[in-house]
């Protein structure tokens, strides 16, 4: 028995990524619960996502749940993250209320229908079903399709994500931005993650399973070694996880870290070490080839640290004012690796290393820090009607 399931991973693992993408989740149009033709959202509000996930979307969850309960919303949540098979389902996935009331997916459209069936049809019943999506690119795949018939409509983080969606389908879509949370760092200095009191931190901060070849820590790297070459006095740390089913793509990326002044710090870290780790940097890098809203940056912002990223996609939604430093770019095909974001016939940004080195060292010579950037939450109440908001 213990063979052949081993044989039969061995064999899913060969099937390309779109036919096991397709495979495991575009059945679940014929069988998951379809949303309501008149919906009923007054009721409670039921936030949905991978809340047990460190990654944007599960980040994406969980500020809006947060959100949501700071402005007087009952909302509950139902962590999806189960349901995939990584662990035991949690039990507030078997606690949504049936009947009428307002679901908020954070699930991109391709996995919307799954997320209807582990929900199951009482959950689902006669509720308005939000789908919260995100995406990086200016166009949709086109397995999103089946997202649109399994929602009512659709919120996106950025007016980059809306125009993608808009262009795409025909449900409403709104644009409602990640709530960001006043910053808490823990009380730690740069002794605890092993950095020079008196030298130039530069840090980048990227998941590695969601494309290396999107967040460019290359181009942070290479940009790093022109403004400062081997300096132990400016130090370099790039902040990851999920290096391990990262494969090739972050073999080169390790490869080319090697050097004095490069760190790497590949953990997950709990959310008030991160915010200590980014409060002992003196500026945040993202030469991103493109993001949905870019979390790290509003982050740094909110912080008082300067930020130096690409100029283009949904972090140019707020990534204005003292501080900022967008970087020029060209647009080149979106390939990738990782096959995640390898959408050749799509473009993505390919942002001026140069410009990033020539920041760098002025940022260095100047040491001078922003304000902190407080951002607006989104007033949910409104945006779920007076009758959720109970």
């Amino acid at each position: 028995m213990r063979f052949g399931k081993m044989v039969l991973r061995a064999a899913w693992r060969r099937l390309p990524r779109e036919m096991r993408r397709g495979l495991l989740f575009g059945g679940m149009v014929l069988v998951a619960p379809g949303p309501a033709k008149r919906p009923e959202p007054t009721g409670p509000v039921t936030v949905g996502g991978f809340f047990s996930a460190p990654t944007g979307l599960g980040e994406g969850a969980r500020r809006m749940l947060h959100g949501m309960r700071e402005q007087g919303l009952q909302a509950a949540m139902a962590d999806l993250t189960g349901a995939l098979g990584q662990g035991a389902q949690p039990e507030p996935l078997r606690r949504v209320v049936p009947g009428p009331g307002t679901l908020v997916l954070h699930v991109n459209g391709f996995m919307l229908p799954w997320a209807l069936a582990a929900l199951g049809r009482a959950a689902v019943g006669p509720k308005r079903i939000v789908g919260y999506w995100a995406w990086e690119l200016p166009d949709l795949p086109p397995d999103w399709q089946r997202g649109f018939g399994a929602a009512h409509e659709i919120w996106v983080p950025s007016r980059f994500v809306a125009d993608a969606v808009r262009r795409a389908g025909t449900r409403p879509v709104r644009v409602v931005p990640h709530p960001m949370p006043v910053p808490d760092p823990a009380p730690l200095g740069r002794d605890a993650f092993g950095l020079p009191v008196d030298a130039f931190v530069t840090l980048a901060m990227f998941d590695a399973g969601s494309s290396l070849a999107r967040k460019n820590p290359l181009a942070a790297i290479r940009a790093h070694r022109e403004a400062f070459g081997d300096r132990r006095d400016c130090i370099l740390v790039l902040k990851t996880h999920g290096t391990r089913d990262a494969g090739a793509a972050w073999a080169e990326v390790a490869a080319a870290a090697q050097g004095p002044n490069i760190r790497i710090l590949d953990t997950v870290l709990p959310e008030r070490d991160r915010w200590a780790l980014m409060a002992a940097a003196d500026v945040l890098v993202s030469p991103h080839r493109a993001e949905g809203y870019g979390l790290s940056i509003a982050e740094a912002m909110a912080l008082g640290r300067p930020v130096v990223a690409t100029g283009w996609s949904g972090n140019m939604d707020f990534m204005t004012g003292l501080g900022c430093h967008a970087l020029p770019y060209r647009l080149v095909p979106a390939e990738d690796q990782q096959a995640t974001y390898h959408f050749p016939g799509m473009r993505w940004a390919d942002p001026d290393e140069a410009a990033l080195a020539a920041v760098l060292r002025r940022l260095r010579q100047e040491r001078q820090r922003p304000a902190p950037i407080a951002f607006p939450t989104p007033d949910y109440a409104s945006l779920l009607g007076r009758s959720a908001a109970v």
